[in-house]
């Protein structure tokens, strides 16, 4: 059954071909079906989208993460724009993993804010409302001219570990920026922290000079908002196994796990690695790393979807 807002506006909520699986989890969590969408590509390989059911007036949810390939954007701005020209009365882009967010600044000379650059084609597009889970950095919500609801994967973890025995656990940080968020797991679980210092020569590669705090004798859980190629978290890994560390634990909000990543985890002495379902993990990468764990996030989006429609506050759900 179509659910209805306070103001009588009904809820409709709709998917592209990135993670069709967390849309319909997503989707039987509300309790409201899946719009029918027809996304196909002509034979040059331009994409066709269109909206199969009456949008006007409606509450529309698009779901689709931006992750590699970039048609993946492209099927959400198209979709965004398909329902916006179809009349419905408000547009929320629900982008569990938004991609190109590391390239958040000029850090170099002639290169592209990217994230800035997505934030526009999204605002361009159509959408009047952002979600998403785990940003790169907090200050990308600057970047969008519509309001973002910043959801956090920290609550889905915590539940995952909840029947833990935590007393020896040491959260670490792979670098200073990740010291926050770190911190934010410590907290939850009454545990210490610990901070490893880097050195980057390049994107993708990473050296590990020295872990601030005692690990030794010590399990440690190593939080990040994403694993790409995985080098610096199999870094990581080794610097604390070589420093006494017991156990290590991974958890990653998104598993893009690029490249040598698999075969990089693979290799390492990992107790377990958890994941989220922001970005879909192909079945061959799962049957390659035996100790991968995925945790899913369509509760948390369900939630937050159903706040957004009815007009509720979004920030309960980490009280």
């Amino acid at each position: 059954m179509t659910e209805v807002s306070a103001t009588g506006t009904p809820m409709m909520v709709l998917t592209g071909t990135a993670n069709p699986a967390l849309a319909e989890g997503i989707a039987e969590e509300l309790g409201q079906p899946l719009c029918e969408v027809t996304v196909k590509r002509f034979a040059d390989g331009e994409i066709f989208v269109r909206i199969d059911e009456n949008v006007r007036g409606r509450d529309v949810f698009v779901i689709q993460p931006t992750n590699p390939p970039a048609e993946n954007t492209l099927e959400l701005l198209l979709l965004i724009d398909a329902a916006k020209r179809a009349s419905a009365a408000r547009v929320t882009a629900v982008v569990p993993y938004f991609g190109y967010a590391r390239q958040d600044r000029k850090d170099q000379p002639r290169v592209s804010i990217a994230a800035k650059l997505m934030a526009n084609l999204i605002v361009a597009a159509g959408a009047d409302r952002l979600i998403t889970i785990d940003l790169h950095q907090h200050q990308l919500q600057g970047f969008f001219d519509i309001p973002v609801d910043h959801l956090y994967a920290s609550p889905v973890f915590m539940e995952h570990y909840r029947s833990t025995d935590k007393d020896d656990f040491v959260v670490v940080a792979t670098d200073v920026g990740a010291a926050k968020m770190a911190r934010g797991y410590a907290k939850r679980m009454g545990a210490g922290l610990a901070i490893i210092d880097k050195r980057r020569s390049g994107p993708n590669v990473a050296e590990v000079v020295n872990v601030v705090g005692e690990v030794r004798g010590r399990k440690c859980l190593i939080p990040d908002d994403m694993v790409d190629t995985a080098g610096t978290m199999v870094n990581a890994v080794e610097a604390l196994h070589e420093r006494g560390a017991t156990e290590v634990y991974c958890i990653a909000t998104h598993a893009l796990l690029s490249g040598p990543a698999v075969e990089r985890l693979s290799g390492a002495d990992i107790v377990e690695i958890a994941v989220t379902d922001t970005v879909e993990v192909s079945k061959e990468k799962r049957e390659a790393l035996p100790n991968l764990v995925g945790v899913s996030v369509a509760p948390l989006l369900a939630r937050a979807i159903e706040s957004t429609h009815y007009n509720r506050s979004v920030s309960k759900l980490f009280d």
